[in-house]
């Protein structure tokens, strides 16, 4: 989704706001960020993936992966949206919260991953 318009503009507010990310738009374009984004995924994906041949690769990727959730988990507290009606921190609106969450079991998939790689 990430080589989209649509996923593109989705995350454009949350790059925008992140102190660790929005220096990233004063030189690449919302769309080049994304599709940017959507090369390293896929190649963390790519990475993990190869565990059954190497376990080096795949903890490379899983590694890579527990550093890319963690950082678009910061966004929690980065971006715009905290709903008053449901009393603020920690309470995202639908749209943005649910895009977030998701990271929160990736980051423990990922975690898996990595143990896994790194065992035996």
């Amino acid at each position: 989704m990430k080589f989209t318009g649509y996923e593109a503009m989705g995350v454009e507010p949350l790059v925008a706001h992140s102190p660790l990310m929005s220096w990233m738009y004063d030189f690449l374009s919302v769309r080049q960020f994304s599709d940017g984004l959507g090369l390293i995924e896929v190649a963390i994906a790519l990475l993990i993936a190869l565990q059954p041949w190497s376990r080096k690769a795949s903890a490379a990727g899983s590694s890579a992966a527990v550093l890319m959730f963690l950082t678009t988990l910061t966004f929690l507290v980065s971006t715009p949206g905290w709903e008053p009606s449901l009393g603020g921190f920690p309470a995202l609106s639908a749209n943005v919260g649910q895009f977030l969450i998701k990271d929160v079991v990736l980051l423990g998939a990922a975690l898996w991953c990595l143990g896994d790689s790194l065992a035996s």
